[in-house]
């Protein structure tokens, strides 16, 4: 009886916002899953399952890799973006000849805008309580 041999995948954790996301990269038919469902299932905007396909498609490689995805935390655009960077550090693990491309896209760096926090004294992050003169 032979041995099945033990499938080869590049895992890579991409973040966006308060949204983390894990990309298990293996060469394949372009299968996608987020969080066990179709794209079009889970992300309900058109221009969010167009941004998680973006590093791919740049690439030239669509069809060429299966992607199986788990995501948490945040909303749609920031998940959407946590998975293009986990799917781009997957791709540039896979081959890192794309590293260059990628980066003059935009798409290597990690996005470091977050929600600032709601300070005390204060209705918001920044906004005042409305100031009465009488």
């Amino acid at each position: 009886m032979a041995a099945k041999a033990k499938e080869q995948f590049i895992l890579a954790t991409g973040r966006r916002k308060t949204s983390s996301a894990r990309v298990f990269l293996k060469p394949g038919k372009g299968n996608v899953t987020i969080n066990g469902k179709k794209p079009e299932d889970y992300l309900r905007r058109m221009q969010s399952q167009m941004v998680i396909m973006q590093p791919v498609e740049l690439l030239d490689q669509a069809g060429k890799f299966d992607m199986n995805v788990t995501v948490t935390g945040g909303g749609e655009s920031g998940q959407a973006g946590a998975i293009r960077h986990a799917l781009t550090r997957a791709l540039v693990a896979f081959n890192p000849e794309w590293k260059l491309q990628l980066k003059k896209a935009g798409y290597v760096t990690r996005d470091p805008r977050m929600v600032e926090r709601k300070k005390y004294g204060l209705a918001g992050a920044r906004r005042r309580y409305q100031y009465s003169k009488r």
